[in-house]
């Protein structure tokens, strides 16, 4: 008798077994694929555990999933399925351990969103690593393909902000046989189709998107032989030179050379990836069977990764911003790909049904709200080039970047039976609206496009990413000049003023990144205090592997010039960076006059703080006698802690890299 969750009223086979008795329930008795995942099971297109179990239940593959199993004691959830037919598979979850784990100070964080009710502690550090080591202690004849974000940009050597250090390859540490790279149900389909042919595990060394490390490695004419791990650990300029070749080898379109990087006396080898999905492809990962709600052993309990996702809907994969400190690219793609009309409608359509959904679509949108359907107007070209960014450091004159498509789909998502709005909670890319195009029709659509955000998609708050304001470090972020933001706002106003729609503009900016000083803080305090901005998206700077960025605060080198680049290493350097952003609260602005002063920039003092505060504190401050001196003092301790309440910082947010 089928089991039904008192809350979603639906049968718990409608989602993948994560228990022997739910598999018995599908009359299974034995498994094909068991994936072991560091999130909680979340039956929905967002959830990478969940695309790639759908994936192999669409190959009639019998696919079960155990979520967060516990990796202390006497591992039973390892043991509870036993060894499936095919493999086990490991998605480590959809956000890096360790950024999930700790701030950018290198503080434990005490909640994991990904998890029912928020409980830290239900996953280790290095998920992928941990889960390969138990399953291979286990059942050491059952293979283990392990993906995810975290393998994916571990593939190769890497540096590790957390253990401060170059890593090898995670094949070096992890005892799986293959990695899947990137989104991977291309690769995952391929792997099956081979085992079905009578392939042996060990000879499935040439599948697109996939690596593997080896003792016994052949060359091919091909091979592109990075530095060795070895040679990277003790010379940083080595290093710096492999990032370039590994960036651009996976901005290609189709790449046709293999990366290959000797570690610790054995090989790692990269297969180049697939091409982009076509749009049938893409079609069908989201039009697989999910539920879109948790697994019902979570009944009365809160996972907030889902909330917020719960009513949105992901239009296309990609970017092609190529920001410096971004991780997107390396994973999904440079090329942008999208989902038809048809299919993104079909889902909106489906969580009309959702029985608490209350008429609004959450966010419509993807890595950049603003890319979808925009890709190369002649392919022949896009093929050619290895360029990490299709818009810096301008929009390329191949690309197609026409609003209009967008445009469309946001009107035909409006007019869905059942959605009273739909709002777009995406980042957009400002400098793609605000671009002079040739093309008078698409300057056209990008100013249409821009006030049909702000009047039918915005709640009041519009987010917008500058990412800083001094021209040098917007360089070596990749991103435009600060005056393109500038020149948007001022858009942005017109528009809010003759529509008379009283939004908000909401900036992102980043403390300490590569080329990043204090003197460029103070500049970014000073203008956008000029523009009236207290600032609450912010984050410090967090090296994550495989972005450029983090490859110039581990080396010190810009890959691209090979000419050193100043960093901020130290946490003292970066919470100073950091308190600019707070220049408004009295706290903060005594500790930022401080360093200005040690810098011997008093210039930026007065322009920040006027005259007054180049006086030495006790002029500023006169004290008179007496019982006078006591109220007056008593006074101003009083005024300090209403104005540091009334704007206190906001707490540390896990903001996905962008």
């Amino acid at each position: 008798m089928e089991r039904k969750d008192e809350i979603t009223q639906r049968p718990v086979t409608d989602w993948l077994p994560t228990t022997k008795k739910e598999s018995e329930l599908r009359g299974w008795d034995e498994l094909d694929v068991i994936i072991f995942s560091g999130d909680a099971y979340v039956d929905h297109p967002s959830f990478g555990a969940a695309v790639i179990g759908r994936t192999l239940e669409a190959e009639r593959l019998r696919v079960a999933i155990v979520p967060q199993p516990d990796w202390r004691g006497d591992h039973r959830d390892f043991k509870k399925l036993g060894a499936p037919r095919l493999f086990f598979a490991i998605a480590p979850g959809a956000m890096d351990s360790m950024v999930n784990h700790y701030t950018a100070n290198k503080r434990m964080r005490s909640d994991d969103a990904y998890t029912p009710n928020k409980q830290h502690g239900l996953r280790p550090d290095y998920p992928t690593i941990v889960y390969a080591n138990i399953l291979k202690q286990l059942y050491p004849d059952t293979p283990v393909v392990i993906g995810g974000i975290e393998a994916s940009m571990r593939r190769l050597a890497h540096y590790d902000y957390w253990q401060d250090s170059l890593r090898p390859g995670i094949l070096a540490d992890s005892p799986a046989d293959l990695l899947v790279y990137g989104m991977g149900e291309k690769p995952v389909r391929e792997i099956v189709r081979r085992l079905r042919e009578g392939y042996q595990f060990d000879d499935l060394t040439d599948i697109p998107q996939t690596a593997y490390i080896t003792n016994r490695f052949s060359a091919k004419h091909s091979d592109i032989e990075l530095h060795p791990y070895d040679e990277c650990r003790k010379d940083k300029h080595k290093q710096a030179m492999n990032f370039k070749i590994i960036e651009e080898e996976s901005n290609k379109y189709q790449s046709q050379a293999r990366l290959v990087q000797r570690t610790k006396g054995r090989t790692v080898v990269v297969n180049p990836p697939y091409p982009p999905m076509t749009e049938a492809e893409i079609d069908a990962t989201f039009d697989l069977p999910y539920t879109r709600l948790p697994h019902p052993k979570y009944a009365g309990k809160t996972i907030p990764a889902y909330e917020m996702i719960k009513f949105s809907v992901n239009s296309h994969r990609g970017c092609f911003g190529g920001c410096a400190f971004c991780a997107i690219a390396a994973h999904q793609g440079k090329f942008v790909v999208s989902r038809s009309r048809r299919s993104i409608i079909n889902e909106i359509n489906a969580i009309t049904q959702m029985p608490d959904f209350k008429g609004y679509i959450s966010d419509l949108g993807g890595p950049t709200a603003n890319m979808y359907r925009m890709r190369g107007i002649d392919e022949r070209l896009c093929r050619q080039c290895v360029k990490p960014s299709c818009i810096y450091p301008s929009v390329c004159k191949n690309l197609g970047a026409d609003h209009a498509p967008l445009l469309g789909l946001y009107k035909a998502a409006r007019q869905v039976r059942g959605v009273k709005k739909v709002f777009i909670g995406s980042g957009i890319r400002h400098d793609l609206l605000m671009h002079p195009y040739s093309d008078r029709t698409w300057q056209r659509a990008a100013r249409e496009y821009l006030e049909e955000l702000m009047i039918n998609h915005t709640s009041g708050r519009l987010k917008a990413a500058p990412e800083h304001t001094e021209d040098e470090v917007l360089k070596m972020m990749r991103k435009p000049p600060f005056a393109v933001f500038e020149a948007f706002n001022r858009l942005f106003g017109e528009i809010n003023m003759n529509e008379r729609l009283n939004l908000q503009m909401i900036p992102y900016f980043i403390s300490s990144h590569p080329g990043c000083s204090d003197v460029d803080m103070a500049e970014l305090a000073l203008k956008t205090k000029q523009m009236r901005f207290r600032l609450e998206q912010i984050q410090d700077f967090t090296p994550t592997p495989m972005t450029l960025a983090t490859e110039m605060y581990y080396t010190g080198i810009n890959p691209y010039t090979m000419q050193p680049v100043h960093c901020a290493h130290s946490r003292e350097e970066k919470l100073d960076q950091h308190a600019f952003f707070f220049w408004y609260l009295p706290e903060y602005a005594k500790q930022i006059i401080q360093i200005l002063r040690r810098i011997k920039r008093n210039d930026l003092i007065e322009k920040l703080f006027g005259k007054q505060a180049l006086r030495p504190e006790r002029e500023r401050q006169p004290r008179a006698n007496g019982r006078q001196n006591n109220q007056n003092d008593r006074r101003n301790r009083t005024n300090d802690r209403r104005n540091s309440s009334n704007g206190r910082p906001p707490k540390d947010r896990k903001r996905p890299s962008r």
